[in-house]
């Protein structure tokens, strides 16, 4: 039987690819990180193709039908999807591989921050949705279903925190295809992650762009309540019992009953659907949205947490003067609060980072003085008619340029960074001076 062994960390595989560790294990292969001598040493993943076949022979017939199936993967071409590289035949030890090598994502995976019992708020999720519904309208358009969707299949990149979609399951596909051919082994036939593909794929064989959207749909579910789809489903009546866990607006839950509708023709059949159902094709669309919903404000970093709590910030959805709130949809978040001055923690926010904001607390850290200087600076922000977007940037700029070390860091409330935050209070001040004697001359 054809079964080549593991390859060892520091191996370089036809003078180009040097393996740094082995990445994980499954029934058709295992997976790689490496090092592209070729590229500078730049990360990449070889995925290795190597089921378990009776002879030499058998792994050349499925090599060959693995090559052509798997050219699509090739032509796709998404910031979101790793970039396949090449299919690649080596000799190793006297043992020959085929190897998938595309891009490596550095990141944890959402399942990681399902284990680190991190609960994503209403907003994550649909924040998350937004970033991954385009990816999915892509792919459907190239003719191609993911059908592996799940937060083991996702990675929030570091680099930008963008979810990043990987693990397609028409690889796995080709090798079941393969096997089925080509070896005397019993295999089954299911693509998929038991509790988060819908029925008919894993006891049927079919999908369509509704799976992967059921899929991502469950994925949604185990971020909002931390519990396997086992423990939310009901096989017996083909239900989902979610609301007993998590109470969301009734626009989520309108479209996660569509999504996750038993039977594929009652389901959103495209990931536009998705989004045209959310009313959210813009980002202002996304603000709006946002700020009707039932769940609590989410603010980035502990910054903005610590001030709503322990300033006794209350955000009132019905008197817009304590509800001055922008949502950016994209790589990164900007909240407004009334009494508060939109910090940009960092430029980017992690999942774990995006809280849901407790309840007020009567204490405070930030003195009744300082809270009146952020007023002042609003206050004179709105008469001069100044983006908050922009005027926050500018002087968050500023502020960095002066201690670079926080840019990556978190501002907070604590008495030993007052200092930190009146000078931020200066920079803005100052900046609305210039702005005010440019308006006078």
């Amino acid at each position: 039987m054809y079964n080549p062994s593991p390859l060892p960390n520091d191996s370089v595989i036809e003078n180009r690819y040097q393996i740094v560790r082995k990445l994980g294990q499954g029934g058709f292969g295992r997976t790689y990180q490496a090092k592209d001598i070729n590229r500078g040493n730049e990360y990449c993943v070889l995925k290795e193709f190597a089921p378990q076949l009776q002879s030499t022979n058998h792994l050349l017939k499925a090599q060959e039908l693995f090559q052509r199936e798997a050219d699509i993967l090739f032509k796709l071409k998404h910031p979101q999807i790793p970039c396949f590289r090449e299919l690649r035949k080596v000799i190793f030890n006297g043992n020959e591989y085929l190897f998938l090598v595309q891009d490596y994502v550095e990141g944890q995976s959402y399942n990681q921050f399902v284990k680190g019992n991190q609960r994503f708020s209403e907003v994550e999720v649909i924040q998350l949705f937004l970033q991954l519904l385009p990816v999915l309208e892509y792919i459907h358009s190239q003719g191609m279903i993911h059908r592996d969707i799940s937060p083991d299949n996702l990675i929030c990149r570091k680099s930008d925190k963008l979810p990043i979609l990987i693990d397609f399951g028409a690889v796995k596909q080709v090798a079941v295809t393969a096997i089925s051919q080509f070896s005397s082994l019993p295999i089954g036939t299911q693509i998929g992650k038991n509790g988060y593909a819908p029925e008919e794929q894993m006891n049927r064989g079919e999908f369509s762009a509704s799976s992967d959207l059921y899929a991502l749909a469950v994925t949604g579910l185990v971020l909002l309540t931390g519990k396997e789809p086992q423990e939310l489903y009901d096989s017996s009546q083909a239900t989902w019992h979610w609301r007993q866990e998590i109470s969301l607006s009734p626009i989520l839950e309108t479209v996660l009953d569509k999504m996750l509708a038993y039977q594929p023709k009652k389901r959103y059949q495209s990931a536009r659907e998705v989004r045209q159902a959310l009313g959210t094709s813009s980002p202002s669309k996304f603000a709006s949205l946002i700020s009707g919903m039932k769940t609590k404000l989410v603010a980035p970093g502990k910054l903005l947490n610590s001030i709503i709590n322990q300033s006794n910030i209350r955000i009132k959805s019905t008197n817009r003067e304590f509800r001055d709130i922008v949502i950016g949809v994209g790589i990164t978040f900007f909240v407004v609060v009334s009494v508060g001055i939109a910090y940009k923690a960092m430029k980017t926010m992690r999942p774990d980072q995006l809280q849901q904001t407790p309840q007020s607390s009567p204490s405070t850290l930030v003195s009744s003085a300082e809270q009146k200087r952020q007023e002042s600076i609003i206050e004179r922000r709105k008469a001069l008619k100044i983006s908050e977007i922009e005027f926050n940037k500018k002087v968050d700029e500023l502020f960095w340029s002066e201690y670079p070390e926080l840019e990556k860091k978190i501002l907070g409330d604590t008495p030993e960074e007052v200092d930190l935050r009146q000078r931020w209070y200066q920079i803005a001040e100052e900046e609305l001076d210039k702005l005010e004697q440019d308006k006078l001359l």
